[in-house]
């Protein structure tokens, strides 16, 4: 019996190291257009000069050696052949019985004039973007990064150990939109613009100015006003690599789609992490790739942690947590804040259940708040500061149910 996993990331990793664990004697094959297994979350600390490439690995160094995983490093995957059970890649087709599709999400280019054909405008999403930028930047002088996310601001954060002119273009009216309110991203803006940032906000790229080596030496903005720059960062969004499928018969709807067992639409073709559009963060993707190895293996246990709506960042030495829904208001909901000079936290409850946190400076115990915001848990007999809350709070409800929701607080924190 041969398993093929294409992608190795989170969710190809875990799926191939429960495989190993469950069928040690059946074969596995990991496609992978990486040299080798790395942590995008800290691609951006391999563009600081922070991390060395090889720093960069989230697995042990003999981790496919010690499972006899046959790990085929820049391969590219082509399309997936479902009547003749096989994956198509420009080093030739490769036969499976089980498929596992873990290839992750690539980056978007926003639709402004040359963006898509300019030669020094740049996604972030992989290691080979990383060293482009790294590349580029040695010669540069000017940098726009278009989109003020985690991904804009990481890159802006990094590219601090240059000495270029940074601007961040963000739609937006503040930075960091989906992760923050206005309080919590002003902080964070002040910060960057103390260390030389400029922002500017409430205003799109609308339009480019070319060179005669096609560069973008010059972008217009929404309000007329433009940018000079010698490299662009476009850190506007991603999209799941469905790419690989070419024509296959595979159902698709922004990302492949998948059952609570992580089973596609095919017989024997499975998926996981951010190829199915079902979570952008990293434990989900891991626990995905796991349930889909326990199925493949023969296992019945399907997937049910579909809250995903969880953020960290950590700048200038200012950590930040972002849990649920952070930007509702208005008369349904109830608003919490308590703020000091480097402190801040904000709770957002509808009815009696909290939906969202937004806690920065100091994230001692907010592990709670993922549980309770995912299992909808009533806090009205809560009889303290919601602040100060803690597990012990919850002995009113009946002894299984509190066992069961301390263990699962306790694997949080």
């Amino acid at each position: 019996m041969r398993t093929v996993i294409v992608g190795a990331g989170p969710a190809g990793i875990s799926a191939a190291a429960e495989l190993a664990k469950r069928k040690p004697w059946e074969e596995i094959i990991m496609l992978s257009e990486d040299e080798f297994p790395y942590s995008r979350c800290m691609l951006h600390q391999y563009l600081s000069g922070e991390r060395k490439e090889q720093q960069l690995s989230f697995t042990e160094a003999d981790f496919m050696e010690r499972r006899d995983i046959n790990f085929r490093g820049k391969v590219k995957v082509s399309s997936v052949d479902i009547g003749k059970n096989r994956v198509l890649t420009d080093k030739g087709p490769v036969e499976y019985d089980k498929l596992l599709l873990a290839a992750g999400a690539a980056y978007t280019l926003p639709p402004v004039p040359n963006f898509r054909n300019a030669k020094n405008v740049y996604g972030f999403r992989d290691l080979k973007d990383a060293k482009a930028i790294k590349e580029a930047c040695i010669s540069a002088k000017r940098v726009l990064i278009v989109g003020s996310g985690l991904v804009g601001m990481d890159v802006a954060y990094a590219l601090l150990s240059y000495p270029l002119d940074i601007t961040v273009v963000e739609m937006a009216s503040r930075i960091l939109p989906l992760q923050t309110d206005e309080v919590c991203a002003r902080r964070y803006q002040t910060l960057f613009e103390n260390a030389g940032i400029h922002f500017r906000l409430g205003v799109g790229a609308s339009d480019t100015v070319m060179d005669a080596e096609d560069n973008i030496r010059e972008v217009i903005l929404s309000d007329g006003s433009s940018v000079p720059c010698d490299v662009i960062v476009a850190a506007a969004g991603v999209r799941p690599r469905v790419s690989i499928l070419g024509n296959a018969d595979i159902f698709v709807n922004r990302g492949i789609q998948v059952d609570d067992y992580m089973r596609t639409s095919c017989p024997n073709v499975y998926a996981a992490g951010d190829i199915t559009g079902l979570s952008g963060i990293w434990p989900n993707a891991m626990e995905q790739g796991r349930i889909a190895a326990v199925n493949m293996a023969g296992g019945c246990e399907a997937y049910t942690d579909r809250f995903c709506t969880k953020n960290t960042s950590n700048f200038f030495g200012l950590p930040m947590l972002s849990v649920g829904s952070v930007g509702a208001d208005g008369d349904n909901y109830t608003v919490l804040t308590q703020e000091t000079p480097r402190l801040y936290k904000k709770l957002i409850l509808r009815d009696d259940y909290v939906i969202g946190a937004l806690f920065q400076g100091d994230l001692a115990g907010t592990g709670i708040w993922q549980y309770l915001i995912k299992n909808k848990i009533d806090v009205s007999k809560v009889e303290k500061s919601l602040f100060q809350i803690s597990i012990a709070d919850f002995h009113c409800f009946d002894e299984d149910a509190r066992k069961s929701r301390l263990e699962s607080v306790v694997k949080l924190i």
